[in-house]
């Protein structure tokens, strides 16, 4: 829980739900273990099974992450669909280089593609179609990185975001710090979207979960 617990539901509850987790294998308790250590965001243990159980059920064949870290979520997503090729982004090298240790180590990195630098920059350049969009970067480009996907992203592709109860701190209208704001005006966008149908759930640190339904309008040549 990157929050600690009862910051998203009663801790009673955050509790027993810590305590159904299966085990992680080595690997993966390995990379909890310094992330703890070093104070390094990575995703929920609940959020990477949910990321490699979706990657599955798609069936996708592209991936596109933003926010590598050291590469927890990366490697659920290559586990979960192993015949897709994943594109990871982070701007630290320091992290991708971890990242890809650790992808080494978990059999997958001949299927993953680490990429340095600005996310809005690189996801410009970044060709379709995708399957799945996993977002777990910087929040305050939550917007504009969607607006960049989503007409990658085939019909019928996943979009899922990470943090989107940032600790329960976006249903507490005194917060207002940039991160937190970004974050609501987000959450309010990305659930009318009219091209995705969206939910928000109480997974980990808040998980929006999207189908994209339709094709945009510059998808099929508009504006007309």
């Amino acid at each position: 829980m990157k929050h600690g617990l009862g910051k998203i539901l009663h801790r009673e509850q955050d509790e027993y739900l810590e305590r159904l987790l299966p085990p992680r294998d080595a690997l993966l308790q390995e990379m909890e273990a310094l992330a703890a250590e070093r104070d390094v965001p990575i995703s929920d243990p609940e959020v990477g099974r949910l990321l490699q159980a979706l990657a599955g059920a798609a069936g996708a064949r592209r991936i596109v992450e933003v926010g590598t870290a050291i590469g927890y979520g990366t490697l659920c997503l290559a586990r979960g669909a192993p015949g897709a090729r994943v594109v990871t982004i982070d701007r630290d090298p320091e992290r991708l280089a971890q990242a890809r240790g650790y992808l080494e180590r978990g059999g997958v990195a001949e299927r993953v593609e680490l990429l340095e630098g600005p996310a809005l920059e690189l996801l410009a350049r970044l060709e379709g179609p995708l399957d799945l969009a996993y977002l777990d970067g910087d929040k305050r480009e939550y917007r504009r990185t969607l607006d960049l996907l989503l007409p990658k992203l085939r019909v019928g592709g996943l979009v899922v975001v990470d943090n989107l109860l940032w600790g329960g701190k976006v249903a507490d209208l005194d917060e207002d710090d940039p991160e937190t704001a970004a974050i609501r005006a987000f959450n309010g966008y990305f659930l009318i979207h009219p091209q995705l149908a969206s939910v928000l759930l109480p997974l980990g640190d808040g998980v929006g979960l999207g189908t994209k339904t339709k094709p945009l309008i510059t998808e099929m040549g508009g504006p007309f």
